[in-house]
C-alpha cells in the first residue's frame, strides 16, 4: 500500500486539535473502576455462607465518586461533537468517526450515572452487545455460539492429556518474566509489568503497563497468553495509536473498539497456539453466564452456575461479580465480557474476507491503534494519504502475510461443507 508524502495543513492541524480534545475529555472516565464491587461486598457474601445475594444498590454506587462531573462531561463531549460538525462537516470521514466516538462516551457517562439501575444494563447492551445479537443476518446468536462451543469444549476437557500444568508461578515472579518479554518485544518503549491489588481479573493492560493481581498464580502457558494478548495486542496497538501524528484518538479505545481489541487478542492466542480448551471454556462460560443473566438469572444463580462448572467459591464469586458489576445482584448484566468471543468472530471474518477479495494488506491496519472493523475502509484511505501512519509494531504473523493468507485462503471453501455429513462420512474413521 503506497503512502503519499503529505505536509501538515490547516485541515490536519484542525483534525489533531479536535482529536486531542477527545483524548483529553475521556481521560478521567474509568468504567471498570466506577462499577467494581469492593471487598466489603465480598466479605458479607462469604460471611452469609454464600446464601444471600450481595446487597448492591444505586446508593452504594453513589458513594463511589466517578472522578468527574457527569453533566460537565456530557456538555464537553457535546461541544466537541458540535465543533466537529462546524469545522469538518457532516460527511467528512474523520468527522463521522470522531462524532461517533463522542456519542459513545456520552452513552458511557449516562451508563455510569445509572449504576445500579435498569438503564445501566440497557446502555451496556448498546455499547458492548447482547448475547441475543446475531453476527449477520440469518446467522446464530452469540448465545448460540456459546452453547455450541460449550458442548465441544466439555468433551475436550475430559481428556487427561489436555489438562493444564499446575499454576505455581506467583505474581511477583510472573511480573519479572513478563518484563523480560516486554523488553524483548518492545524494547525502550517504557512499558512494564507491575503488581496490583485493585483488579478483578488476573491481569489487565493499561496505557504503558500490564497489571497482575497480587494474589494470582500462573503457569508458563498463562504467561504466554498474557504475552500475546496483553503485550502484542493491547500494548502494541496502544503504542501504534499514540504514534499517530493527527488521529490521536486511535491511542484510546472507546467501547466499540473493545470488540476489535479483544477479538484480535483472542485471535492471537489461537494463531500462536497459546490458548487451551480450558482458556476458551472460561471465555465461553462468561458468555453463558451473561446469557443466563439476560434471561433472568440472578447473582446466586450465576454463582451456582460457576460452582457447577467445578470452580471454587472464590473464583465463582469473582466471575459472578464480573457479570453484575455496575448493576444489582438481581439486575441485568454488564455485557463487556461478550466482546472476547464476539470480537474474535467478527475479526476472523474480516480477515478471511480480506484474503478472499485479494486485500490481505488491509489486515495489518487493525493494529494502527484502537480501531473498529467498521472503519477499515476509511483507514485504508487515511493511510494512503498519510493522515494515519501504518502500525510501527506488528506481531510476526502480521508482518509476513504469506502464512496467514495461505491459511485463510481455504476458509471460504471449508465453511461451505456440511458438518453433519462430515460426521457421518467420518464415523468409521474417528
Amino acid at each position: 500500500m503506497r503512502k503519499k508524502a503529505l505536509k501538515p495543513s490547516a485541515y490536519l492541524t484542525e483534525v489533531k486539535a479536535l482529536s486531542d480534545r477527545i483524548v483529553k475529555a475521556q481521560q478521567p472516565i474509568r468504567i471498570l473502576d466506577a462499577i467494581k464491587w469492593d471487598d466489603q461486598i465480598k466479605q458479607a457474601f462469604f460471611e452469609g455462607n454464600c446464601k444471600n445475594p450481595p446487597i448492591v444498590t444505586p446508593d452504594y454506587y453513589q458513594k463511589r465518586p466517578l472522578g468527574f462531573d457527569p453533566n460537565e462531561k456530557k456538555h464537553e463531549f457535546y461541544q466537541i461533537e458540535r465543533d466537529l460538525m462546524r469545522k469538518l462537516g457532516q460527511l467528512n470521514p474523520l468527522s463521522v468517526i470522531m462524532r461517533r466516538i463522542c456519542k459513545e462516551y456520552l452513552d458511557v457517562v449516562r451508563m455510569l450515572e445509572a449504576r445500579g439501575k435498569p438503564t445501566f444494563a440497557n446502555i451496556s447492551q448498546e455499547l458492548y452487545g447482547s448475547s441475543q445479537d446475531v453476527f449477520h443476518v440469518g446467522d446464530p446468536t452469540i448465545a448460540n455460539l456459546g452453547s455450541m462451543m460449550e458442548a465441544t469444549l466439555s468433551q475436550l476437557l475430559k481428556l487427561d492429556f489436555l489438562v493444564e500444568e499446575p499454576k505455581t508461578i506467583n505474581a511477583k515472579d510472573a511480573v519479572a518474566i513478563l518484563n523480560e518479554k516486554i523488553q524483548a518485544v518492545l524494547p525502550g518503549e517504557g512499558l512494564r509489568a507491575m503488581l496490583s491489588d485493585g483488579i478483578v481479573a488476573d491481569a489487565a493492560a493499561g496505557t504503558d503497563y500490564i497489571k497482575l493481581r497480587a494474589d494470582a498464580l500462573f503457569n508458563m502457558r498463562d504467561l504466554r497468553v498474557l504475552e500475546v494478548h496483553e503485550i502484542w495486542v493491547h500494548l502494541g496497538t496502544t503504542l501504534n495509536g499514540l504514534a499517530q501524528p493527527y488521529c490521536t484518538f486511535l491511542g484510546k479505545g472507546p467501547p466499540s473498539a473493545t470488540v476489535t481489541q479483544e477479538g484480535l487478542a483472542v485471535l492471537m492466542e489461537i494463531l500462536t497456539f497459546s490458548s487451551t480448551p480450558n482458556r476458551l471454556m472460561r471465555l465461553i462460560n462468561r458468555v453463558r453466564a451473561i446469557t443466563l443473566a439476560e434471561e433472568g438469572a440472578d447473582f446466586l444463580d450465576i454463582f451456582d452456575f460457576f460452582r457447577d462448572k467445578g470452580l471454587d467459591k472464590e473464583e465463582s464469586y469473582t466471575l459472578s461479580s464480573r457479570v453484575f458489576r455496575g448493576s444489582s445482584s438481581d439486575g441485568m448484566p454488564f455485557t463487556k465480557d461478550l466482546t472476547y468471543i464476539k470480537g474474535f468472530v467478527l475479526t476472523y471474518n474480516f480477515m478471511r474476507l480480506a484474503v478472499n477479495k485479494g486485500k490481505p494488506d488491509r489486515i495489518p491496519l487493525l493494529f494502527c491503534g484502537k480501531t473498529m472493523i467498521e472503519d477499515m475502509k476509511v483507514l485504508v484511505d487515511l493511510v494512503e494519504e498519510g493522515t494515519v501512519i501504518a502500525p510501527r509494531f506488528l506481531p510476526p504473523q502480521f508482518k509476513d502475510l504469506m502464512g496467514l493468507s495461505s491459511w485463510l485462503s481455504f476458509s471460504r471453501f471449508m465453511s461451505t461443507m456440511n458438518f453433519r455429513q462430515l460426521e457421518q462420512d467420518y464415523a468409521n474413521v474417528l
